[in-house]
C-alpha cells in the first residue's frame, strides 16, 4: 500500500458501515468487494496512526501494510509479523473484541518483539 493515498475518515466509517451487520453477527456475509474495501482502508488507516516500518500487519487475502516506528526492515521475511484473518481484522479496529483476547485465543498470530497493536486498536 502507498502511503502518499490518505484515508478519509468518512470513506473508512462508510466501509466499515458496510460490513457492521456482519461483524456483530446480525447480517449476511458482505460482497468480496465491500470486505476488501473495509480492510483495506483500515489498514491504510492503521498506517496512518502508526506510522513506520518495523511491523508487518497481514490480512489475507486483501492486504498486508507495514507501520509502527521502529528499526526499518527491508528485505525478506520481517522479523515482527501480525496476520489475522477479514473479520478477526475489521472486529479488532471496530473495538468489537480487544487486542489481548483476539492474541489469547490465536485468532491473531503475532511475531517479534514489536508485534503488538495494542497502543493503535481500535482505530474507530
Amino acid at each position: 500500500m502507498t502511503r502518499r493515498h490518505r484515508v478519509d475518515a468518512g470513506e473508512l466509517r462508510d466501509a466499515l458501515a458496510a460490513v457492521a451487520g456482519w461483524l456483530d453477527g446480525d447480517g449476511r456475509p458482505p460482497a468480496r468487494d465491500e470486505l476488501a474495501r473495509a480492510v483495506r482502508l483500515s489498514l491504510r488507516a492503521l498506517a496512518q496512526v502508526a506510522p513506520g516500518a518495523t511491523v508487518e500487519v497481514r490480512v489475507p487475502p486483501f492486504a498486508a501494510v507495514q507501520c509502527v516506528a521502529g528499526p526499518r526492515h527491508t528485505r525478506g521475511t520481517p522479523p515482527n509479523v501480525i496476520e489475522t484473518d477479514p473479520r478477526t481484522w475489521l472486529a479488532l479496529a471496530t473495538a468489537r473484541h480487544p487486542w489481548p483476547t483476539a492474541l489469547a485465543s490465536g485468532a491473531v498470530a503475532a511475531s517479534g518483539p514489536r508485534a503488538d497493536l495494542s497502543p493503535y486498536l481500535p482505530l474507530v
